[in-house]
Formats: structure tokens, sequence, C-alpha cells
């Protein structure tokens, strides 16, 4: 069943709160005694006032520092930030991790694009990505990331980080125009490949009296390195019936726990093709008074290919059955080098109608809705060569899948100004609804949905009331108390195989959520800042309801509909010096959570699935540097170096835990960015990032992180030059990894990339 907005929510024009109001005016954030007041028009989904950790960059600095192919691109450099993207256009794996957040808990952070939510909390871990493609790096404007869950206009889902990307809307006729294409020469076991793509995007834009408008379009042609490392280690005697066939061509490697293996091919080597379109409208209806809307739509093809390095005494290519190497047998399944194919079509709309008088009272009402109209993934179950032209398979299907949010918002400054006491209070409900089937067919390529193999479906429903109240209580001093309550519901839970459906109680709960911070301005130059708040981050539907029935007996095996909610204590101190030409920051950080939510091993039961782990705990520093004109005028420096504790301190169902890192969260982390522009023509870019050990699982077990399923340390750099040919044209020439880094994250990440690009802007 697809979406559809409650009546009532229809009868209230509504909208997207970050397109809300485009001003002719500059909208800035402002630092004033350690917080952060967002002024001018506001047009992100952030509340008046931060009492946190924000950092922020512009388009103008995107476009002429990082090579951003993808919107997930402009987080580069931020610190403690990290976006597990494989290669460019990855769609479905590219999750955001945090200070004490690994990319294998994507639902603690938010991002948005402006004010409409696009991280997709239906589940938590890497398949569940924000939908970056509504965003081309091109129409930014500024992305502010606040850190911390010490707003209480934002769920427990900001326990890591909310991310805000503020796109364009024009105060006269504008076109931009933008071609650009990579290539990256990849060299790992035996794949020696060079793997490339293009990309086009056209933006026109106008206002016209009280109207304003802003249309978008572009297009994606990537090819990616293979994503997915067969490897096996010999059968034994539980090879099945049947003489081996001797191959060559397999590379001897080591598994994450530094076992010897083979390594056979690869899985997963992505041709990807994606378009995507937006459109925004805004109305004034008085200079104090805004209707907006968007459209937008993404559509996606795709198709992940096999490569075996087996040969056999022929020199044919070896895809499947008992293969003999130096030896030993080893056995290949029929899906061992498998192939898959998506078509998707999803698309987001958005209204909103809001006040900005900067008087007594502002208000703003606010509604969104993101659909997959269509989500289909083909897998062959067949052996390749067979495969290629047909043969049996799954067809998955998550059309009906998607999210709705609506929210009323409201701003009262008791004394009609930027005063004492700024209020900022507020109703938001998210419902997000998750259909997946997966089917038989007799031709994975192109036949319709056969018998049903699985299926799981579930609703949650977060409804919200919060407020918060700035209080300037002397000249130096200001306070922030909030707190938000939320009403969390599971519903409609159900999990099917093939001929048995399980359905799931339904589930009311209701938590409260305190918030504070205080700041002081020491000096002209200092200021000091703490925060304390409390994150309530509720289990996803994935979580709850996506598991399997064994098929012999229909007992629920591998996921548990009574997961508790993960509650987050976190605290910060803060303190930053003004240097005149620049910033510099210094946080303190701790995270105490209880219930965390993660996949692993309950040795009493002998099941893996999801689980509550009882306490998790990190304490960290943050420090962060920015500053322009350094030394000589027109270079700019910015960078910032995040050390973490974070262990399992207590774990009931898997002890082996106690007192190991948390997965994916690093010791020690670091980015720099330097650029030098030595006129208006040319710009000159130098990049690092950094990233220590880190473990994959929860007992620290995977100690060779240089290894498929491993995550490893990395140090890379990134070079760019811009060259303003003309008034109205730049060209640019980037490499990405340009050390050329063989690193992992699960995956193996790109090597060096080259990226060129010419764009047009007529302004």
């Amino acid at each position: 069943m697809k979406h559809r907005f409650n009546p009532i929510y229809a009868a209230v024009l509504a909208a997207f709160s970050t397109c809300a109001y485009a001003q002719e005016a500059t909208d800035t954030v402002v630092k004033t005694l350690g917080t952060i007041t967002v002024t001018s028009g506001q047009p992100t989904s952030l509340p008046t006032q931060i009492p946190t950790t924000i950092e922020s960059i512009t388009g103008k600095q995107i476009a002429e520092t990082i090579n951003a192919t993808d919107a997930e691109d402009a987080l580069k450099y931020f610190p403690s930030l990290l976006v597990r993207k494989r290669y460019i256009g990855d769609y479905d794996h590219a999750v955001l991790a945090s200070r004490a957040s690994g990319t294998g808990n994507s639902a603690r952070s938010m991002v948005y694009a402006d004010g409409i939510l696009l991280s997709n909390l239906l589940g938590n871990g890497a398949s569940f990505t924000p939908r970056w493609g509504m965003v081309t790096p091109e129409e930014i404007d500024r992305v502010d990331v606040l850190y911390g869950p010490f707003s209480a206009a934002y769920p427990g889902n900001s326990a890591g980080a909310v991310v805000d990307y503020v796109t364009r809307m024009p105060d006269k006729f504008e076109g931009h125009a933008k071609v650009s294409g990579f290539t990256q020469n990849y060299d790992l076991y035996g794949t020696h490949s060079t793997f490339s793509g293009h990309q086009e995007s056209v933006s026109l834009g106008d206002r016209n009296g009280a109207w304003s408008w802003w249309i978008n379009a572009s297009h994606l042609d990537s090819d990616g390195q293979p994503i997915v490392i067969v490897s096996k280690t010999p059968c034994g005697s539980s090879c099945p019936v049947g003489a081996p066939t001797p191959v060559t061509g397999a590379v001897t490697g080591k598994d994450t726990k530094n076992n010897p293996t083979q390594i056979l091919g690869t899985t997963g080597q992505t041709a990807t093709t994606q378009d995507q379109g937006k459109i925004k409208l805004a109305y004034d209806f008085s200079p104090t008074l805004r209707a907006s809307y968007l459209l937008g739509w993404w559509q996606n093809n795709t198709d992940r290919m096999p490569e075996t390095y087996l040969r056999d005494a022929a020199g044919n290519p070896v895809y499947s059955g008992n293969v003999s190497i130096d030896g030993s047998t080893y056995n290949l399944k029929p899906t061992d080098f498998s192939a898959t194919r998506s078509d998707q079509r999803h698309v987001m709309q958005a209204l909103s109608l809001k006040s900005n008088t900067r008087g007594t009272w502002d208000w703003e009402v606010a509604a969104s809705l993101y659909d997959y109209q269509k989500d289909l993934v083909r897998a062959s179950g067949t052996a390749y060569p067979n495969a290629a032209v047909g043969g049996t398979g799954t067809l998955t299907d998550m059309s009906g899948t998607g999210w709705n949010t609506f929210a009323l918002k409201g701003t009262w400054r008791p004394d009609g100004t930027e005063g004492a006491h700024i209020v900022d209070f507020g109703y938001q409900r998210d419902a997000y609804q998750l259909r997946t089937s997966t089917f038989n067919t007799s031709d994975w390529i192109a036949a319709n949905a056969g018998t049903r193999s699985s299926s799981f479906n579930g609703d949650t429903n977060l409804q919200s009331l919060y407020a918060q109240d700035t209080w300037r209580i002397a000249k130096n001093w200001k306070t922030t108390l909030g707190g938000r309550l939320e009403q969390w519901q599971a519903s409609n839970g159900s999990l099917s195989n093939s001929n048995t459906t399980v359905a799931f109680n339904d589930r009311n709960e209701n938590y409260f959520s305190p918030k504070a911070a205080i700041a002081y301005q020491a000096t002209p130059q200092w200021a000091l800042k703490a925060s304390l708040g409390r994150a309530i981050r509720f289990p996803t539907v994935s979580e709850l309801y996506q598991g399997s029935l064994d098929p012999t007996t229909n007992i629920l095996s591998k996921n548990d509909p009574n997961l508790k909610p993960e509650k987050s204590w976190t605290s910060e101190l803060t303190a930053e010096r003004d240097l005149g030409n620049g910033l510099l920051r210094a946080t303190i950080f701790h995270e105490d959570t209880k219930d965390a939510l993660y996949s692993q091993l309950n040795v009493a039961t002998n099941v893996t699935n999801i689980q509550n782990v009882d306490h998790m705990r990190t304490t960290g520093l943050e420090v962060a540097y920015q500053a322009n004109d350094i030394a000589i005028r027109g270079l700019d420096l910015s960078g910032s170096v995040t050390f973490a504790d974070s262990k399992t301190v207590r774990n009931d169902n898997n002890p082996a835990s106690v007192g190991k890192w948390q997965p994916r969260v690093p010791k020690w982390r670091a980015s720099a960015l330097a650029s030098y522009r030595p006129d208006d023509r040319w710009t000159y870019t130098f990049g690092a990032r950094y990233s220590g050990r880190q473990y994959g699982q929860l007992d620290n077990s995977d100690v060779n992180g240089f290894a498929y399923t491993g995550v490893s340390s990395f140090f890379v750099t990134d070079v760019r030059v811009r060259y303003r040919i003309a008034k109205q044209w730049t060209a640019s020439l980037g490499i990405d990894n340009l050390n050329n880094k063989k690193y992992w994250n699960f995956h193996p990440y790109p090597q060096r990339t080259v990226l060129a690009e010419l764009k047009f802007d007529l302004d």
C-alpha cells in the first residue's frame, strides 16, 4: 500500500522546512556566548537556538576545495565524521559514522535536506543509507552539522549527529551546468581493471515578484570496483560427491582472523545509472509569510556482476562445483558467483507554510513524504555462465516502503526581540512503513514473481512534543533548558516464509528526554560551554521484524520483536578560542548507552541476531581548528583530531566482548584541508584523512582489518586544482586517494581516482 498524507495534514498548507524561506540576504549562523543563533531567514530545519557544537561548510567552499561527486562528499573533512562510500554513486551502503557511533549504527545520526528527512530510519546498518541522491553537490548553499543529542528539537536518532543540507533558492534568474568524468586503476588480488564514469547536471532558477522557483536535473553513469570477495577454505569431508576440477588462478590470502584462505574471485562489480530531478517552488504571501513546495525524483538501474579468477586446464572460467587447488578440494555453490539487477524509482515531496517576523511569535507547519514507488532487486540462483542469459533466481520487491513526517514548530520571544528569552517548541510525527517480499522466479533477469520465499512488514510511529528555553541569565551567561516527550508505537509487524506468516503484537511506549546547556563568555576571545542530553533511539522496523522462520518447524529464529530502545546520556565540555581569522575548539565528550542495539551471537542460545548490549561507554576529546589567510593571503587551513575510548562495559549475552572496543569506532581519527588562492582564478587544495585501527565484531576477534569483512586503518590524501577560465566558466582536476591506499570497511574502498569537471554559471 502506498503512503498517503493523513487528511488532517492535507487540510493545512504545509511544506518542507529547509527550502521554506529563501532570503534575498545571505542567511547566517552566528555564535554568541558559546551557543549558536540561527538568524535571518533560517532556511534550515535547525531550531533558532542550538546549544551544542556545530560545524558548517558553504557551497562555495565545497565547489572550490572538495572533489564532490555525491552530496555526502561535502562531509569528507568534518570533524569526527565518516561516510562509508564504496564507489561514486553508492546508493545502498554509504552510511554515516560519528564520534561514538560507527558505520554499523546509521540510525544514530540524522540527515536532512532543506528540513526534509533523508535518513533511512527503516533500519540500522550499512544497507539503510540516507537518500543522498536527492541532493546534488552544485545545488548546496550550505551544510550544517550538529553534534550530539543536545537539542530538544530532534529525536534520539540525533545521538551522533544531525546533518542539514541547505539548498539554493534564487533571487534573480540564474543557470548552471556541469559535466564531469572520473576513473580509477584498480588492482587487488586477481582484479586488474580500470573503472570509470561520468556525471552531468543542469539547474535553472528565478524569482518573479512573490514567486521563486528552482529546477535541477542530474545524470550519473558510474562503474565501481568489485565490492564482494569470494574466498574459501578446504571443504574436507563435507565436500559434495564428485571429482574436483583442477584449477589455477586462485590467490592465497588471509581472512579477518588471519586464517589462510583462497581468494577465488569477486562479485558486486557495480555499474549504476542514476537520474535525479528536483523542483522547488516558493510563494510569498507577505514579506513575513512564505509557502513552499518541493518534488524530488530519483531513479536507479544497477547491474552487479561476478568475476572468477579460476581457470580449468583448457583456460575456461570456472564458477561452480568442486575444484582442486594445490591438492585441496574447495566447493563452489551456484550462488557464490551471483549477479543482481536493481530497478528503483523513489519520490520525495514536501510542503510548508512559515512565518518569519523575528518578532514575538514565529511558526511553521511542515509535512513531507518519501515513497519507494518502485524498488525491485533481481538475483541469480543458478551458476555462471548459464546465469548470464537467465535461469532461476529471486525477486525482492520493496515497493510501498517509505516514511512521512509532520511538524508544527513555534518560536516565542517574550520581549519581541532576540532578548533574554527565546523559546522553541513544537509537535512532530514521524511514521515509517516497511514492505519487503522475496519471490522465486523462473528467470531472474525478466520473469515475474513466482511463489513467495519470504516477507517481512511492519510500521513504526514516533510522536513528540518538545520545548527548549534559551535564557540569557546575565551579560556573559546563557542557559538552555529543554525536554522532549515521545510516544513510540510499533504495529502491523509480520514475518513470513513460503507457507506461514507470524504476526507480532503491537507495542506502545513513552519516554522523556531532558536537555540542558550553559555557556559563559569568559573573555572576548574565550567561550566555555557544557551540554547534557538524554537520547532514546527506538528499534527500527527492520530490527524488529526482519528475520527468518525455520522452513520445517516455522519457529522464529532470527529476530526479536521485543527489543528495548537504546538509552543514552551524552555530555560535552567545550572551550572555543576566537583567533580573529579563525576558531580553535576543544571538546571533551562522554556517552553512556544502555541496551545498545547490535547484531551478535548469544552464547547461551547459539543464535546470531539483533540484540540489546547491556552497557557501552565512550569518552573522548575532539580538537578542531579553522583559519583563513594563514601567514599569507589566500591560504586557508582547517583540521581536526579526535580521540575516543569506546568500549563494551557489560554484555550478558556475549561476555567475551566486555572490555573490547566498540565496532567501527576508531581510537584516533583526523582530517585536514588546506587551500590556497593566489588570485581570483586559481585554487589549489590538499586534503588528508586518517582513521586508526577498527574492529567489526563486538569481541574484536577480527584482528586483520585488511581483508574482506574487515575494518582497517587508513591514511589517504586528496588534491584538487580549480581554474576560472572566464567569468562564467571554471574547470577542475582532482585526485582522491592520491597515495593509492588499499583499505577496507567490510568492503574495499576505491583506489586512486582521478576526477575532472567543467562548469558553467550564468547569474
